[in-house]
């Protein structure tokens, strides 16, 4: 499968550049597959956040405390610790 690409000219501090570089060199990629990597993430990010956004104040609060409080199936067992 081959994924459409475009160009796009990125103005960047040069100090910015210059860690970005580095970076990338550590992880042993290229400078621009590091920032198409960011690009996504922060588009990820901020996805993330709208669909957040938009089911905040839908809460079904009465569902909710049903579900909290009705009765569980065994108690934790050792070694069920978040650690």
């Amino acid at each position: 499968m081959k994924t459409e690409m475009s160009t796009h000219e990125l103005l960047l501090p040069a100090s910015i550049k210059a860690e970005a570089e580095k970076i990338a060199e550590e992880c042993g990629t290229t400078l621009n597959n590091f920032v198409a990597s960011a690009v996504a993430e922060k588009v990820s990010a901020m996805r993330a956040a709208s669909f957040f956004l938009e089911k905040k104040g839908k809460t079904d609060w009465t569902a909710f405390d049903r579900i909290m409080g009705r009765s569980g199936g065994e108690a934790p067992q050792a070694g069920d610790e978040v650690v």
